[in-house]
């Protein structure tokens, strides 16, 4: 049984692609060829972040708080998501998210799965609530290591008993020397390819139950 297990958000414990695709969503703009200059390493995570609100702000000058909330709207948990959690944490298990996507949005689904602890990327406001130029990088989409490392040192858990979760090739980048990696639901191909290249076990549910072996449970 692990100690502690860290879950992905987008794609994992919540059914959307990504919470950043789902703001672009909201306000009918695309970033995917910023997307392929990130992945390229063109781009660091504050610039890609930066420019994402821009985009934005080419369609809605004044963004409120209010805004981004109402954007995440119709999102909704992936299936056995409560349920896993739940029976992780009366194991005794740790349960935290990191993840590389908006702290509103992953604060809402770490308060409805009731997880441990969360850590994500987000936006700053003014004092009236509008969202300024320029992002808050908390977890670097390809150093979550970072995140995982303070998180095993905090809780004095050995990499052995450590669990990661993850639906892109991006979480790999959770995964520290020791630890165990699952893929789970992966979508997009260049995923596929990461966790095949990589040798880990993967997943292909979009039911959280189907975890439960690999956990313990």
């Amino acid at each position: 049984m692990p100690l502690c297990v860290a879950f992905d958000c987008d794609g994992v414990l919540a059914d959307s692609i990504s919470s950043w695709k789902t703001i672009h969503d909201h306000f009918g703009t695309d970033s995917k060829d910023m997307l392929q200059q990130f992945m390229a390493g063109k781009m660091t995570d504050a610039e890609f972040m930066a420019a994402d609100i821009a985009l934005w702000k080419e369609v809605s000058p004044k963004i409120h708080r209010d805004d981004i909330f109402r954007a995440f709207s119709g999102c909704k948990l992936m299936k056995g998501a409560k349920e896993i959690v739940a029976d992780l944490k009366a194991a005794g298990v740790h349960v935290a998210i990191v993840s590389a996507g908006v702290d509103i949005y992953v604060q809402s689904i770490a308060a409805m799965v009731k997880a441990d602890d969360w850590i994500a990327n987000g936006f700053e406001f003014d004092d009236d609530g509008w969202l300024l130029d320029e992002g808050v990088v908390r977890v670097p989409s390809m150093e979550k290591y970072t995140s995982i490392h303070k998180l095993l040192g905090i809780l004095e858990c050995p990499p052995e008993r450590l669990v990661c979760v993850g639906d892109s090739s991006m979480d790999l980048s959770m995964y520290v020397d020791g630890s165990t990696f699952i893929g789970f639901n992966p979508q997009r191909d260049s995923a596929k390819k990461a966790f095949a290249d990589a040798g880990i076990p993967v997943v292909n549910s979009n039911d959280l139950a189907d975890l439960r072996p690999y956990l313990g449970l």
